[in-house]
């Protein structure tokens, strides 16, 4: 009876499981894909030892149809794994499948024989699947790390600034879609909590356009401030922007608006019961200071 080709596998990886491995380490070193500035011998040995073993305790489960079987867990973890670190550390899709690609060569040389051939292609089937699970994983892990960045760089972009005792200022630059109001909006209630102020200046001086949509998302982000405690004040209103909301009807309700920056400053220093006076100017270093005083 001609043994199965699932337990002649499983014979030879684990009866060649070391030469297997010095073959491919060899291979891996003297490959023109080799990234020695990434990835180091010692390192590099590890993987291939690692997936190596969990590769055959995987053949010598039998399930060889389905690598996602309970059997195959170990397998893909590791390849997992290795796909998550080589996307971090700047590996290319191809350098990172190309890891399990190249076990194939190895493991034919150990298994070169007459009537192998089953052996050979279900060495070929499931390697192939491995790697397309290596891809898999690369592309979602590269994806995340993306999504994260985007994400740092929109709370980079919002900052909110305390101007003065009880005033915040959030300066928003660019595009406001759903996703940075939901930053921004966290940004400037969590700045609200920490410092305790009554006044938030949202200043859109840099929103480009501002068409319903920002203006939907400016009032969800003065109503979640109002939740707070703190009310709000619009200032970077420019004539193109007054007429753009007055066409669309956007109903801005009891919400303050001002043309600029200093003009809301100025609003809001009245309302906290703040002034700003200018000092007697008895030397040129004195020339232009201020100070100020509560009312």
């Amino acid at each position: 009876m001609k043994p199965k080709p699932n337990s002649n596998l499983g014979h030879i990886l684990s009866e060649q499981e070391s030469g297997i491995l010095n073959d491919w380490m060899t291979l891996q070193r003297s490959a023109g894909t080799r990234r020695a500035d990434l990835i180091n011998d010692a390192e590099l040995h590890r993987q291939s030892k690692e997936f190596l073993s969990a590769f055959r305790q995987g053949v010598s489960s039998g399930k060889l149809d389905d690598i996602h079987a309970g059997d195959w867990a170990a397998a893909r973890d590791i390849v997992a794994d290795i796909a998550r670190n080589r996307v971090r550390m700047g590996f290319t899709p191809s350098e990172t499948a190309t890891f399990i690609f190249s076990l194939k060569e190895p493991l034919f040389r150990a298994i070169d024989g007459d009537g192998m051939k089953d052996e050979l292609w279900t060495i070929t089937t499931l390697l192939d699947k491995l790697g397309l699970f290596t891809t898999e994983v690369y592309q979602k892990s590269r994806e995340e790390i993306i999504q994260k960045q985007q994400r740092e760089v929109l709370e980079l972009s919002t900052p909110v600034v305390k101007l003065w005792d009880g005033i915040l200022a959030l300066p928003l630059i660019g595009t406001l879609d759903s996703e940075r109001t939901q930053v921004v909006m966290e940004s400037l209630l969590q700045s609200i909590v920490e410092t305790g102020a009554g006044i938030a200046i949202i200043d859109i001086t840099g929103v480009p356009t501002v068409d319903t949509l920002v203006a939907q998302h400016l009032l969800k982000t003065v109503a979640a401030a109002r939740l707070m405690g703190a009310e709000c004040i619009i200032s970077g209103i420019r004539p193109q922007i007054a007429a753009t909301i007055v066409h669309l009807g956007v109903e801005l309700g009891a919400v303050i608006t001002k043309a600029t920056l200093a003009d809301a400053f100025s609003l809001a220093l009245k309302r906290t019961g703040q002034t700003i006076q200018r000092g007697r100017q008895d030397s040129a270093q004195e020339a232009g200071r201020g100070t100020y005083s509560d009312s």
